[in-house]
């Protein structure tokens, strides 16, 4: 490729990264319905590993606004949203076998490592999971389940 064909790619390139600044998604946290009720040292750590991608207090960072980053955070949020929302728990409570679905994958996918996801953790740090933390989340899971299991035999 001789320079003019590579000046012109490169211009090109610019300026359609140019252009797609101007395709947004919504960023919008819709209200919450029905938030988590869980002690505070899960739900700090729920909130601080979990809630950007399931829940609707989705913190947007400035390089969420940037495309063609923006749309791939959009689309995460909305999948995490769609398989799991914090912010409407109480949906989940209104079926014990809907919230038990739940919180096991929750606790499977902690355990195992599997969330946060790694490319989340890269640019958050901070949501880290402790092992205490991972252990807190498991017990109160299994806490939580075994009431679910001694309320139905009442």
């Amino acid at each position: 490729m001789n320079g003019h064909a590579f000046r012109t790619v490169l211009w090109s390139a610019a300026f359609a990264i140019l252009i797609a600044q101007f395709v947004r998604p919504n960023h919008s946290n819709p209200a919450v319905s029905g938030d988590l009720l869980a002690p505070p040292v899960v739900k700090d750590a729920l909130e601080r590993a979990c809630y950007d991608c399931h829940s609707n207090q989705t913190r947007w960072p400035w390089y969420s606004a940037v495309a063609p980053f923006s749309w791939w955070i959009h689309h995460e949020v909305e999948q995490g949203r769609r398989r799991m929302n914090f912010s409407s728990w109480t949906d989940y409570t209104s079926d014990p076998g809907t919230e038990d679905q739940k919180l096991d994958e929750v606790a499977r996918l902690i355990a195992n490592g599997a969330m946060p996801p790694w490319y989340y953790l890269a640019m958050h740090p901070g949501a880290r999971l402790t092992p205490g933390e991972r252990i807190a989340i498991t017990r109160w899971i299994a806490g939580e389940k075994s009431s679910h299991t001694s309320s139905s035999m009442r």
